[in-house]
């Protein structure tokens, strides 16, 4: 059972359908793309560097573009757009069942496997369990907004369209790619935004190298799905290798690594577009009628009020399993967690501590390092996850006669359930 049909859940399930396991996706397609990112909005990473994962490399951002006549090329920003509709190209081709889009209320043991509980139907029974939940389960906002009436503030990820501030003032919280190319949009728009940044100077990225250049220039510098240079290359490349530190080194790998930047394509919409106050902290939030104030400190320490009609906080999401709300309580407790955070600890196939509980995604950065933050996580991810639920489950090769489908039974009259085999 995978939970989820993001860029994880949906290249797992490919992996999976491809092995003969009987597997069974829950969620909408390609939710967080379609639903919580404002129409305008690219890619940052390159198109080479974003595709799903099946088995084979098959079925690429590239293929798809091919198929459409669209460009996706390096050095070429991508709509959010097309990423989207690849996505749901990818879920019709790549030899996955069709998702079926569920809301998942828990996830609980039950016997030598779980109960999948869904809003509407009857709950699911499945041996393994893959929860690839996106990042939305963990948006992430500063304490001093929480006081505030929820129509004063929200989250960058909780717009599609933001037309709506068309002609007001609106704060961004925030100094990474989200603040800045939601701050950019607003601007074009015909809304005033202004960045409030604890940073005191915005980082850009370069320019990207071509990808065919000089062999020592290769050498010096080499591309890697997150990025040019050697450290971007291991964090990409060598997940495997990250496991292997020491569970402090990880986390601070995984908060610190590939820190807050805006694309090099963005620089010229923000700059001299949208004014910034760089090095402010916020303290404070205070309604004042429809309107909210900031109080912010400023590098000198002086305290400075900003007035706005609304807080975008564009401050990204924390990987907390205490955010997953509809996993079992007892489970989430027992689960042994990386260090001191709140991540669970996960063996080289992705298990937790919880036989046949298996995770994607976000939640596994503080393990595996900072490329499960990206897309291109997913490949490194998908074919090792079910290497991991076939090794819990005792297979050995694809399971004789399987067409990599599922087969329900109906338990006996008074139990409810539908079993997954």
């Amino acid at each position: 059972m995978v939970v989820g049909a993001g860029p994880y859940g949906l290249s797992i399930a490919a992996h999976a359908a491809a092995a003969g396991l009987g597997v069974r996706v829950l969620g909408r397609p390609m939710a967080s793309w379609r639903d919580h990112m404002p129409e305008g909005m690219y890619l940052k990473s390159e198109p080479w560097s974003s595709n799903l994962s099946a088995p084979g490399g098959r079925y690429t951002l590239a293929e798809y573009c091919a198929t459409r006549g669209v460009t996706a090329e390096h050095g070429s920003p991508l709509p959010i757009g097309t990423f989207s509709a690849y996505g749901l190209w990818f879920a019709r081709h790549a030899g996955l069942p069709e998702v079926e889009e569920s809301t998942v209320t828990e996830v609980a043991p039950e016997g030598d496997g779980f109960r999948v509980s869904t809003a509407e139907g009857p709950p699911l029974l499945a041996r393994t369990v893959a929860l690839a939940v996106g990042v939305m389960p963990f948006t992430r906002y500063p304490r001093a907004l929480r006081e505030l009436p929820p129509s004063h503030y929200s989250h960058s990820s909780g717009h599609r369209d933001l037309s709506r501030f068309a002609g007001q003032d609106v704060a961004v919280l925030g100094a990474g790619q989200a603040a800045l190319e939601t701050a950019a949009l607003l601007a074009e728009t015909g809304a005033r935004p202004r960045l409030v940044a604890r940073r005191s100077r915005l980082n850009w990225n370069t320019v990207p190298q071509p990808l065919r250049r000089p062999v020592l220039r290769a050498l010096r510098d080499p591309h890697s799905g997150l990025g040019t240079g050697w450290r971007s290359w291991v964090w990409s490349e060598l997940p495997r290798a990250v496991r292997a530190l020491p569970a402090p080194t990880r986390e601070r790998i995984a908060a610190t690594a590939l820190g807050p930047a805006g694309a090099w394509w963005l620089r010229d919409r923000f700059e001299g577009r949208v004014p910034a106050l760089m090095g402010h902290r916020l303290h404070r939030a205070v309604a004042a009628g429809g309107r909210t104030r900031l109080g912010l400190t400023a590098p000198g320490g002086e305290s400075v009020v900003l007035d706005t009609a609304h807080v975008i906080a564009a401050t990204g999401f924390a990987p907390r399993l205490a955010r997953l709300g509809f996993l079992d309580a007892g489970l989430r407790a027992a689960l042994a967690t990386v260090g001191e955070g709140d991540a669970p600890e996960l063996s080289p196939g992705f298990e937790s501590s919880w036989p046949g509980l298996f995770f994607a995604g976000l939640l596994t950065a503080p393990s595996f390092g900072p490329s499960m933050r990206f897309v291109h996580g997913a490949g490194f991810t998908a074919g090792r996850l079910v290497k991991g639920v076939r090794k819990r489950l005792g297979a050995r090769g694809p399971l004789p006669g399987s067409t990599g489908g599922v087969r329900q039974v109906r338990a006996p009259a008074g139990h409810p359930e539908t079993y997954l085999r």
